[in-house]
């Protein structure tokens, strides 16, 4: 039984009860962002490369391992969110499949050399806050959240490097910062390819942004069904359900 610091918690991964990952309330806790990420990420099923940037505690390479047996390299700058991933990964049994790098995503090109994955994905802070009293006072919650240690276009430049051409970058991100998405993406080389808005419930405003993109691809984005979170009596959509319980990953 591996022994859990601090404040650590270890939650199921989703409701099939197949996979533990360990968590922390003051650290790092996953959200639903990295779920819906993993479930719209297209990622080969039987061989190929995957990259996971921002991985925190490695919600999104287990996740994946679920749906592909390709390998599966994560990132993680901050070394506490790196240790708790590193050891769910190797509580989950996927040390064979899951490697993770302890490092900052902007030193990821000259480490692996460009074109090299089949799929980038990326949850990455989603908040420009210049002004400190806006961040969070936990400094873990503040590097994950918002752009501390890097910016958007910072992990839009090195997702296209990493990416082969024709390759993948699939990310989640808040619908005000979609203009700034496309054109960061046109500038890089990214064709944005598929998009989907997901909403609380019906009648509310979107709140996560998921879009693929691929690396020197045509032009031809589609924008597929709107996704909602919850239905008018707070309960979890079909849809949504099925990705919790592991039927949508």
């Amino acid at each position: 039984m591996m022994e859990l610091k601090e404040d650590e918690r270890l939650d199921y991964l989703l409701a099939d009860e197949s996979m533990q990952i360990i968590q922390s309330a003051t650290v790092f806790s996953f959200s639903i962002d990295a779920v819906l990420l993993s479930n719209f990420a297209r990622v080969p099923i039987k061989k190929g490369k995957i990259l996971d940037l921002c991985t925190g505690n490695g919600v999104i390479p287990l996740l994946l391992s679920k749906k592909s047996q390709a390998t599966i390299t994560g990132v993680e700058i901050q070394a506490r969110l790196y240790d708790m991933a590193r050891r769910s990964v190797i509580r989950n049994q996927k040390a064979d499949q899951v490697k993770l790098i302890h490092g900052d995503l902007k030193d990821m090109p000259a480490r692996f050399g460009n074109n090299k994955f089949d799929i980038v994905t990326v949850n990455p802070p989603y908040f420009q806050t210049e002004k400190k009293a806006h961040q969070n006072k936990n400094d873990y919650l503040t590097i994950a959240r918002h752009e501390v240690l890097c910016t958007l276009e910072d992990v839009v430049s090195v997702c296209s490097k990493l990416a082969k051409s024709g390759g993948k970058v699939a990310m989640v991100h808040r619908p005000n910062r979609l203009v700034e998405i496309l054109t960061l993406f046109k500038t890089y080389k990214l064709e944005p390819k598929r998009l989907q808005l997901v909403y609380p419930k019906e009648g509310k405003e979107a709140n996560i942004l998921l879009i693929e993109a691929i690396r020197d691809g045509n032009p031809d984005l589609r924008i597929l069904p709107p996704l909602y979170v919850f239905d008018q009596k707070g309960n979890y959509t079909k849809e949504l359900d099925q990705i919790i319980h592991g039927n949508g990953i």
